[in-house]
């Protein structure tokens, strides 16, 4: 199911995201017409709707391929870890963020004086933490996420504009070619008639 954008350090390439959850893919996998989704993602659609998600064509989970210098890439990336937001300040290769597992940042309880967020492991030991403070620091990043979900949808709409005014032009080229034939149609049909009424 993919891996959050704003886990990543800096900008991550386009080819790395997955076209159905629009993350970071995770064990990515190819159809035979060459689109690239995470394995979570396209194994279920496939089974459901029997096709390639972009609809190009019919295919079976069978035609599925792993795209291992893909991953081999991915993995390579630097990632915060995923309690990133309760505190924790590693940043690890992909690859190596499962030796980080054992994270003071992790979340063992939920806070029962009160504001019910997350308790981490390093706040339980420490007996417990203030409300006021955790609560700031999950409003805070709530509004990062949220400013980093508007970048991403600018990107995306920027994206979807250029998209649809290219197909407008086909669009257009195409209705322009179809009236010069019916054109031409109409000329031969005229001049056949002239020439039978001669």
């Amino acid at each position: 199911m993919g891996f959050e954008l704003d886990r990543f350090s800096g900008e991550v390439d386009p080819d790395f995201k997955c076209n159905l959850c629009n993350k970071v893919l995770e064990d990515p996998l190819t159809t035979p017409c060459g689109h690239v989704f995470c394995a979570g993602c396209v194994l279920p659609w496939v089974v459901q709707q029997g096709s390639c998600p972009v609809q190009c064509q019919r295919i079976s989970t069978k035609e599925l391929n792993h795209v291992l210098p893909l991953k081999s890439l991915i993995l390579k990336l630097d990632i915060k870890c995923e309690h990133h937001a309760r505190g924790c300040g590693q940043v690890v290769k992909l690859q190596q963020l499962g030796a980080h597992a054992d994270c003071e940042a992790r979340p063992v309880g939920v806070c029962e004086r009160g504001c019910g967020l997350v308790l981490t492991h390093r706040e339980q030991r420490a007996g417990g933490h203030c409300c006021l403070e955790a609560l700031q620091g999950h409003n805070s990043c709530l509004q990062a996420k949220v400013g980093g979900l508007e970048k991403e949808l600018k990107k995306e709409a920027l994206r979807a504009g250029k998209r649809e005014k290219s197909l407008l032009a086909q669009l257009s080229a195409v209705q322009l070619e179809l009236q010069m034939t019916a054109l031409h149609q109409s000329c031969i049909k005229y001049i056949c008639y002239v020439i039978f009424i001669s």
